[in-house]
């Protein structure tokens, strides 16, 4: 289980992110974002920032639907959010490894291109 430390520590970890201030949690990179606090909507309701789910950026809608029907426990969607590249994390719900993966590989595919070859994937790839 992560919590929102998590994120902050592993998003700042990463060249040129900026945190924008917020309620929750808001990184970006090239003024992009990639992930953030969920801010919950309900009707007749004021916003609710939870910052005990992040809203994390996956590059395309196969990415996205491959994460919802793999692990439905971790990851879900809103209407809000149709066709959008965006899942939301339940950080109850993954480990530490795994937030690093999504936050890093969604700063990958949101920073620009020049910061790549100075922040390779985790793997020692460079992403293209």
């Amino acid at each position: 289980m992560v919590d929102a430390d998590d994120v902050r520590r592993i998003a700042l970890s990463l060249p040129h992110t900026v945190e924008i201030d917020s309620d929750g949690f808001d990184f970006r990179v090239g003024n992009r974002g990639f992930v953030w606090s969920y801010p919950e909507f309900a009707p007749g309701r004021r916003r609710v920032i939870r910052s005990d789910i992040a809203v994390v950026y996956v590059g395309d809608e196969a990415e996205k639907q491959a994460l919802l029907l793999s692990e439905p426990d971790v990851f879900f969607t809103t209407a809000a959010y149709d066709w959008l590249p965006l899942v939301m994390v339940r950080l109850e719900a993954v480990d530490l490894d795994r937030l690093r993966e999504l936050v890093t590989d969604a700063w990958h595919m949101r920073a620009p291109a020049e910061l790549h070859v100075h922040h390779p994937l985790a793997g020692g790839e460079h992403h293209p």
